[in-house]
């Protein structure tokens, strides 16, 4: 029944995003990690037709281009450092002004911190900004994380009870081996949403105050959080 009606109502919603899609807009994408940021970030860039933009990346990016930028970046992590906030955001800045950019874009996994938050409200003072804030328990997180398994040849990810592959062991598309994460165990999914939950989940606060956050329960199917994502673009 579900399934009828997100596919009886997904082309509307897509017809109306679009077509209030005049003015650009920044999509945060918050929540725990395993909370589905990276799979509903990727939904969202097909159906809108707006990039996923994550600072990791564009690090990884940058650094593999031999851009300036990449080159500084490299310099500070040979020397053991970690990157400062103002070079990645000289990176996503520089990523933003690209055309693609220009219906906006989706930022997952960034902010992190309330600095972090404070600067980019700031230099994006007259860009909308919606926070959507994917909420799962702790619980179903720690079940959700330590069930996971990706193939080893095509990364395509499955979990051994929501998703499981039809052969155990076994990628469904192209008979990799799948394989078991070293850091989805219990007590380092446990550590992950302690420093979660001291800094990230700050932000949550801090959009409240900015009235641009909305939660969305995202404890059931990949389609029905989409739904209430594009409902909200």
């Amino acid at each position: 029944m579900m399934g009828a009606v997100i596919k009886f109502f997904l082309p509307l919603l897509l017809l109306m995003a679009n077509l209030q899609a005049t003015q650009k807009q920044v999509v945060i994408l918050l929540g725990p990690p395993g909370a589905g940021k990276g799979s509903q970030a990727t939904l969202v860039k097909e159906k809108m037709k707006i990039p996923h933009i994550s600072t990791g990346d564009l690090l990884r990016e940058n650094i593999k281009n031999g851009t300036a930028l990449g080159k500084s970046a490299k310099s500070i992590i040979d020397e053991g450092n970690l990157v400062p906030d103002e070079l990645i955001f000289d990176m996503l800045f520089a990523r933003i002004e690209k055309p693609d950019c220009k219906k906006g874009y989706i930022l997952d996994g960034f902010p992190r911190n309330l600095q972090q938050a404070e600067t980019l409200q700031k230099r994006l003072s007259n860009t909308p900004i919606i926070a959507i804030n994917l909420d799962v328990p702790d619980a179903l997180i720690v079940e959700r994380i330590t069930k996971r398994q990706i193939c080893k040849s095509c990364q395509t990810p499955y979990h051994l009870v929501y998703s499981p592959p039809q052969k155990e062991g076994k990628c469904d598309r192209c008979e990799g081996e799948l394989y078991h994460r070293s850091d989805d165990t219990e007590e380092v999914v446990e550590n992950r949403l302690k420093v979660y939950h001291d800094q990230t989940a700050p932000l949550i606060g801090y959009y409240e105050k900015q009235k641009t956050l909305h939660n969305i329960d995202s404890n059931k199917s990949k389609e029905a959080v989409l739904l209430e994502i594009l409902a909200l673009l």
